[in-house]
């Protein structure tokens, strides 16, 4: 199982938020690039960036000036998500060097782009991000609830060919309470895909409460880690065993 550190971005600065919440805002770092750095040397594979700014609808060029540094920071992959509702936003990140991309909104509010994005850029590339509260899923930022449920998308986005889904519990990001593993894990049973588990991760105890599960390829990790209750390095052991 993979550990993913989070890096979310609002107006260029590292940030984590409570259930998505913008009135909820902690800033971690003013230099995103220095802490991709520091998550690669203590052994991270991947990184989780998310462009706050551009989930919320609002403008995200300082957010974009500070993938493309991060980028330039490290050698391992990074999965980039948040905003890109639009062919030419995938574009950009992937011409930006993001190895893989996140699709969230668009997944439901415009589910060809999904189809297109697998088409153009291929399956191991594309990501499709559900984010849900009491198994509905949340649109723009959160902002916005559907009416269609999380395993209701899985199996739409499965269809379209989609092999794999970052899934967040919205009630549970940023607050420390723990992850629901099983909801992760039916999810993936439910709609034949591998899941990313996130939202709620507080301790090794989470990791390994995951890492049983051939339907969870990896958990992406963010308040604990900078609040210091998780150790990355020690994640990343726990995860590989």
């Amino acid at each position: 199982m993979i550990i993913f550190p989070a890096i979310d971005l609002r107006n260029g600065r590292v940030v984590r938020l409570q259930q998505g919440r913008a009135d909820a805002e902690t800033q971690y770092s003013a230099d995103p690039a220095q802490v991709a750095a520091r998550w690669q040397t203590e052994g991270a594979e991947w990184l989780h960036v998310v462009n706050l700014d551009g989930a919320f609808g609002e403008n995200s060029a300082a957010n974009f000036g500070e993938l493309k540094q991060i980028i330039q920071a490290v050698k391992i992959p990074v999965q980039f998500g948040g905003g890109l509702r639009a062919l030419e936003n995938l574009k950009a990140a992937f011409d930006q060097g993001v190895a893989r991309v996140v699709i969230g909104t668009a997944a439901i509010e415009t589910p060809v782009l999904v189809s297109e994005a697998l088409t153009r850029f291929g399956a191991e590339r594309i990501v499709v991000g559900i984010d849900a509260r009491a198994g509905i899923v949340a649109t723009r930022g959160w902002v916005a609830q559907s009416q269609v449920s999380a395993h209701d998308l899985a199996r739409q986005m499965h269809a379209c060919g989609v092999t794999r889904i970052v899934y967040t519990d919205i009630a549970r990001d940023g607050m420390l309470r723990g992850i629901d593993a099983d909801a992760m894990v039916n999810l993936g049973r439910a709609a034949n895909v591998r899941v990313i588990a996130s939202g709620g991760v507080a301790s090794r105890r989470d990791i390994e409460a995951l890492r049983v599960f051939p339907e969870i390829e990896g958990a992406i990790v963010g308040q604990a880690l900078y609040v210091g209750a998780v150790n990355l390095q020690e994640a990343i052991q726990v995860a590989r065993r």
